[in-house]
């Protein structure tokens, strides 16, 4: 299809982003489109900004963390304990009223 077909393009503007692993993406805006300072780099994914001597830098990224590495953030030994005693405690009481047999 020709542009007289479709009707005129919008009048459009070329931002150049550059990322940490110096790729150098062209992405085109609106000319009347507010362009955004830092942009995904469609190669790596990562921050890209229209600084080529200043990229941002690679995001931080967190190990995964367990259920029980969680717990243990919230919790401190001793209060694990005795969170532990009590539920050993709430056992031996139901077995010894037969609600366990096990």
């Amino acid at each position: 299809m020709g542009e007289a077909e479709r009707g005129e393009a919008a009048p459009r503007q070329a931002i150049t982003y550059f990322c940490a692993h110096e790729h150098r993406s062209v992405i085109t805006f609106s000319i009347e489109a507010v362009v955004p300072e830092e942009w995904d780099c469609p190669k790596c994914g990562l921050p890209a900004s229209v600084d080529s001597d200043n990229p941002p830098p690679a995001p931080k990224i967190e190990p995964y963390k367990t259920h029980l590495a969680y717990v243990k953030e919230r919790r401190s030994d001793k209060e694990a304990e005795v969170i532990l005693e009590e539920a050993i405690q709430l056992l031996r009481d139901r077995r010894k009223s037969g609600e366990i047999i096990f």
